[in-house]
């Protein structure tokens, strides 16, 4: 059974469950509020019954779903959850055209072909997410639209394929910028809190700090 990434406290009305679904394991997120019962799915990926398995169990309702880019392995079921729970879809526009291209993508990876209703709302750069006080930041590079997710108040960041431990997101695919990406990463997650957890698009949690220090690809300023 695949490992399912739990970094909030019971003392905590903040809840973040991570775990990886769909054909290529992207890191899909569900992120809630205790008190309210709102909630979040960031990058649903595939696996949709497991994701509503769990958002019953936390007793959680859905007020959005909300994607880092628009890859096929962050979206393949941003259509179930929709149909499951009536959320709206959220997507920078500058991703439109790989949500358009979602069945080519299937193609390309071998992946059943999946149709996907279009995005309701396009997320702008420094929007607030209606939930535990997110903020969405524009993190272009692995694709236009990259949108990295950061919630202050607990000190984490949901990065997408941007941010690696250790590693950057490819930019060899349609749309990606080597320098754009080195660009968001320095100058827009490096200026968050060190001590921040880093919840990548793919294999396991980070910290900017950490980042900084040891990553190759972009260093943090001394």
């Amino acid at each position: 059974m695949e490992q399912l990434t739990n970094t909030d406290t019971p003392e905590s009305n903040f809840i973040i469950r991570t775990f990886p679904v769909g054909p290529l394991q992207c890191n899909c997120s569900v992120i809630g509020d205790r008190l309210s019962g709102r909630a979040l799915v960031v990058d649903p990926g595939g696996d949709a019954d497991k994701i509503m398995a769990l958002l019953k169990e936390l007793n959680l309702s859905v007020v959005a779903i909300i994607h880092t880019h628009a890859h096929l392995d962050h979206i393949l079921a941003a259509g179930e959850i929709k149909k499951a729970t009536g959320a709206p879809i959220f997507l920078h526009k500058g991703d439109q055209f790989l949500w358009d291209m979602v069945e080519q993508q299937c193609a390309m990876f071998g992946v059943p072909k999946v149709s996907l209703p279009e995005p309701d709302h396009y997320i702008n750069d420094d929007q607030a997410l209606d939930c535990c006080g997110g903020v969405a930041i524009h993190t272009p590079g692995h694709t236009p639209g990259s949108v990295s997710f950061w919630f202050d108040e607990y000190k984490t960041l949901i990065a997408g394929d941007t941010l690696f431990q250790g590693s950057i997101g490819r930019t060899d695919l349609p749309g990606g910028d080597f320098d754009e990406i080195k660009k968001s990463i320095s100058e827009r997650i490096y200026s968050l809190d060190d001590e921040a957890v880093v919840i990548t698009g793919h294999g396991p949690s980070t910290s900017i700090g950490l980042e900084k220090q040891t990553n190759n690809f972009v260093r943090g300023a001394n």
